[in-house]
């Protein structure tokens, strides 16, 4: 593998590392099957883009892009709290909707953003090629991002999150509100899945309608490698691993692409991730027989 592509796939590893720890809101915290995730990444890309594209400031395009996904985990929430509406299938509607949206947001099946401006291009350090600087801009805000996360899961609220996900039952009969808890996580998690998106768009230079189709599962891909590779009960922990297993997985996909003697092509892409899934999910099995092996032989 050259030195761009390794580059490459930190950077795709990162923004993929901002789903990976809203899929982790999702499903591991709230408890909560979400898969909006496949329409509010692109909506995040298609409303960063089309703002750029019209002269709309790229930090303010990407803050009303985060603001965007944010509104629909919140619509999704509502689905459910409100209408009593079963959390997977609220999801499934909320993504089908969502097609729809970003085709009406983008007015297009793409937006190119080849000659706009963008954050990276604007952050971009003097004499450092952008295939350098990308990454690099995108692991300090990851890492800032991390960090505001593992705080305010240490706050009131955050602890009330994640009691509602926990024991939605216990967290009502301490005075809980775990219907705004739902709410409030659905779209910190969907809001951090259209920050990805709408860096995703400009990272690649374009958003395209077809833009999130396999990101939960690529969300989810990440956190399972993540927790296998670094198991821990600390949340702390937990958030880092699974930004870790995002770049491990865009690092695995880029390998096997890369590799003349595998043969696999860019269409293979989907069957190279439910390899690394189905792999992720078989080693805590594997370990967990050689510990009971283990102790079977010391007894």
């Amino acid at each position: 593998m050259s030195a761009y592509s390794l580059w490459g796939a930190f950077e795709i590893g990162l923004i993929f590392g901002l789903v990976a720890l809203g899929v982790l809101i999702s499903f591991r915290i709230l408890n909560f099957p979400d898969l909006t995730v496949d329409g509010s990444f692109p909506l995040g890309g298609a409303t960063a883009a089309i703002l750029i594209h019209h002269g709309v400031d790229p930090f303010l395009a990407t803050v009303c892009a985060t603001l965007a996904g944010g509104v629909a985990g919140m619509i999704t929430g509502w689905l459910n709290v409100s209408l009593k509406i079963m959390d997977l299938l609220a999801s499934i509607l909320m993504m089908i909707a969502l097609y729809s949206i970003n085709l009406r947001v983008m007015s297009a099946p793409n937006v190119p953003l080849i000659t706009d401006p963008t954050v990276f291009t604007i952050l971009q350090p003097a004499g450092l090629e952008d295939y350098i600087a990308r990454p690099l801009i995108l692991l300090v805000l990851v890492i800032a991002i991390k960090f505001a996360l593992d705080w305010f899961f240490t706050t009131q609220m955050g602890l009330a999150m994640r009691a509602t996900g926990s024991n939605p039952r216990m967290a009502r009969s301490q005075g809980i509100a775990t219907g705004a808890m739902i709410l409030l996580g659905m779209a910190i998690s969907n809001a951090l899945c259209a920050l990805g998106g709408a860096l995703f768009a400009q990272s690649q230079g374009g958003a395209d309608i077809s833009m999130g189709i396999g990101t939960i599962v690529i969300g989810l891909a990440a956190v399972i490698v993540g927790e296998s590779i670094m198991p821990s009960r600390r949340l702390l922990i937990t958030t880092l691993a699974v930004i870790v297993g995002a770049i491990l997985y865009r690092f695995f996909i880029a390998l096997a692409l890369n590799v003349d003697f595998i043969g696999l092509k860019a269409q293979d892409l989907n069957l190279v991730t439910a390899v690394l899934v189905t792999i992720a999910l078989v080693i805590p099995l594997i370990k967990q027989r050689l510990r009971a092996k283990g102790g079977g032989r010391h007894a």
